[in-house]
């Protein structure tokens, strides 16, 4: 099965997702054909605004890339599935429309007749048509935070909004939103064997997601501080509770955010639990 890896910003992020998951990917930092660690998987790195037509062309079986590129280049492809991870956090991606902090206008409406730089051109001239604006998108190569004192406004994407802030630049609307997401080319998914590889990755990396900021507890307990212990467990977590050979005790293991780890097991401690450990999680698969 041939996959396509997001190079660029995504690179670092996507390695370390596949590692969670348990498929290690080798030469990631000096070759466009990286190794991964099953043999019938084949990877090659591309940006992701390339992807989309890769796989929805046929040179790729599947492929990782943001619904942004996939709605700007009307890729004929099956999303396979939503992979909620970014450069920096798991929070989804904006390209966000933006003028200088000195400019005049404040509103998407004050820029009729303007001109808007950006990379992603399809997505924002359906911006300003659904809206009936005339507005001219002009295509930017790059460092388009600068453009926005030269040309009327930006659409440029941002995570954290930190980049636009230091550029002294403000947001006035968001043009879309965006996740990374699993794609397929249709005629690899009617193949019985690329589907399954597919299919495998998806479940994979989903569950190396669902595992992030969540950490494993087991204790032992006694019966008669059980209903204790149990109280001091967020309501909405359903613990396995199994009997050890000792009848007065139980094993019980449960999932938990790890933000709150840290006041919890304190907290197990006192309502009676013994032999408390915690471990980190690399799948949860549900």
């Amino acid at each position: 099965m041939k996959l396509g890896l997001p190079a660029g910003s995504l690179q670092k992020a996507t390695v370390e997702l596949f590692d969670r998951a348990g498929l290690h990917i080798g030469d990631s930092k000096r070759s466009y054909w990286p190794t991964i660690d099953d043999e019938e998987i084949q990877a090659v790195y591309l940006r992701a605004q390339e992807m989309g037509r890769y796989v929805g062309d046929g040179v790729l079986d599947a492929g990782i890339t943001g619904l942004d590129w996939i709605k700007e280049n009307g890729c004929d492809v099956l999303e396979v599935c939503e992979l909620p991870y970014s450069k920096e956090t798991s929070n989804p991606t904006k390209w966000v429309l933006a003028v200088p902090n000195e400019s005049p206008v404040n509103r998407p409406e004050e820029l009729e007749g303007g001109i808007v730089a950006t990379e992603l051109v399809g997505v924002t001239k359906r911006y300003f048509q659904d809206k009936n604006l005339r507005v001219k998108v002009e295509f930017s190569w790059g460092a388009t935070e600068v453009k926005a004192r030269l040309v009327n406004a930006i659409v440029e994407l941002t995570e954290t909004g930190t980049s636009l802030r230091a550029n002294n630049l403000r947001i006035l609307d968001t043009v879309i939103v965006s996740t990374t997401r699993l794609i397929a080319n249709r005629a690899a998914w009617q193949d019985p064997f690329k589907r399954e590889k597919i299919e495998n990755l998806s479940i994979l990396l989903q569950a190396a997601i669902e595992a992030r900021g969540k950490v494993g507890l087991k204790m032992n307990v006694r019966r008669a501080d059980l209903d204790a212990v149990l109280k001091t467990l967020p309501a909405e977590k359903s613990p396995t509770i199994a009997g050890l050979a000792d009848s007065e005790y139980v094993a019980i293991e449960v999932i938990v955010d790890d933000h709150v780890e840290r006041s919890l097991v304190p907290a197990l401690k006192r309502a009676g639990a013994s032999g408390i450990i915690t471990y980190p999680l690399n799948k949860v698969i549900h």
